[in-house]
């Protein structure tokens, strides 16, 4: 009889154990399940935004909390970058330079330096194929560099040339996927194709790269919505974004940034101010313009540094030269890891001769007046040496 009893208070506690251990196991796969449902409803990620205190403060930005922004990397350090404007390393039947082009870069080499080197390719890499201008046309103009030269510009430091602009498609889908071969043999990043970015790891954090232009062989830049959601997009793998936009009105006139949409030759040039606000908001910490063929001025927003057009960088037999349209500047930034603009530099660059790139010139001077012009007290304080600081 006692020995039935025990038996009997056994087989008890093991089913107690076993409904315990069904409780918990119950309970691990409830929380889990919200905890998979939390990951979900944050696209993904579930690190931090990147923004810095609650929305309207000077580091806040109102979309990056929904795009659930890659925090900074453990241990980030500073990120330094070195952007230009639009560069065409010379085009047939217009002239190529000498040499095979050996020497294009050799004045601003030691300007084009960074962990992110970065320019708008003004035409195409490209041999053959049909161009955009008709026969017989005297207003149309259709560049094309020999896909050799893209070592040109690997030798001068670029890691990560846009293809976003109104130039890119001068020889269709053959002269673009031609551009694109020629900078991925030699190692250079491209971006700028509609749905495409360029990733770039640097100090153990990743920086996404994109361009945008008004046209359709690039992501838009008209589509403000449509721009938000890719650098949202951007902003959940990667720590640092940059956008680059082609945009706005051409001409030695059109060095102001006014409100409201431009357009030239017939074509909507775009909003540059909603346009950079629109994608700070949504993650990007720097945005750089090319497009007008002149000097624009800056603005610091958000935390971030805008530079509106940096101009022509080269243009070898295929600009227009003198006064602002030869006025040009390598940007050198400098990105904290949460990517808030740190410093800068304005590095003055001038076209000369036949549109080479040469150092000198007043950019200096040039970007601190129309930017205090433009934007006031958001404008960056720029010394007489071009160091460029945010406001405090």
């Amino acid at each position: 009889m006692e020995r039935d009893l025990k038996a009997r208070r056994l087989q008890q506690r093991i089913r107690v154990r076993r409904r315990r251990r069904a409780v918990v196991l119950l309970l691990a796969v409830m929380f889990g399940a919200v905890g998979i449902a939390a990951v979900l409803r944050g696209g993904g990620d579930s690190g931090t935004a990147t923004a810095a205190g609650p929305a309207g403060t000077p580091g806040a930005r109102e979309d990056a909390t929904g795009g659930r922004a890659a925090p900074p990397a453990d241990g980030a350090r500073p990120v330094s970058v070195a952007v230009v404007g639009d560069t065409v390393m010379g085009s047939l039947p217009y002239g190529l330079p000498p040499s095979g082009g050996a020497s294009l870069f050799a004045d601003v080499h030691s300007l084009l330096t960074g962990d992110v080197v970065l320019g708008n390719l003004e035409g195409t890499l490209s041999s053959g194929g049909g161009s955009k201008c008709g026969a017989g046309s005297s207003n149309c103009f259709a560049f094309q560099t020999p896909p050799s030269y893209a070592r040109w510009l690997r030798q001068a430091g670029f890691t990560v040339m846009s293809l976003a602009n109104n130039h890119a498609f001068d020889f269709g889908p053959s002269g673009q996927r031609q551009t694109v071969a020629a900078l991925r043999r030699v190692g250079i990043r491209n971006t700028g194709r509609p749905g495409t970015r360029a990733v770039q790891r640097v100090k153990g954090q990743r920086v996404a790269i994109l361009g945008f232009a008004p046209y359709t062989w690039a992501d838009s830049l008209l589509d403000i919505p449509r721009a938000k959601r890719r650098v949202r997009q951007a902003a959940r793998s990667a720590e640092i974004v940059i956008v680059m936009m082609h945009a706005g009105a051409e001409g030695s006139d059109k060095t102001h940034v006014p409100s409201g949409s431009e357009s030239s030759f017939g074509e909507d040039r775009g909003n540059s101010r909603a346009f950079t606000h629109a994608v700070i908001d949504a993650g990007a910490d720097l945005v750089v313009g090319s497009g007008p063929h002149v000097l624009r001025g800056m603005e610091i927003y958000k935390g971030r540094l805008i530079a509106y057009s940096l101009g022509n960088f080269m243009g070898y037999r295929v600009f227009s030269l003198g006064g602002p349209l030869s006025t040009s500047a390598v940007l050198q930034a400098t990105l904290n890891p949460d990517g808030t603009f740190r410093s800068g530099r304005i590095r003055p660059t001038r076209l000369v001769g036949a549109g080479s790139a040469a150092r000198g010139g007043s950019a200096i001077p040039t970007i601190r007046s129309l930017s205090r012009a433009d934007f006031g007290s958001r404008s960056p304080r720029i010394a007489n040496n071009g160091a460029i600081r945010p406001r405090t």
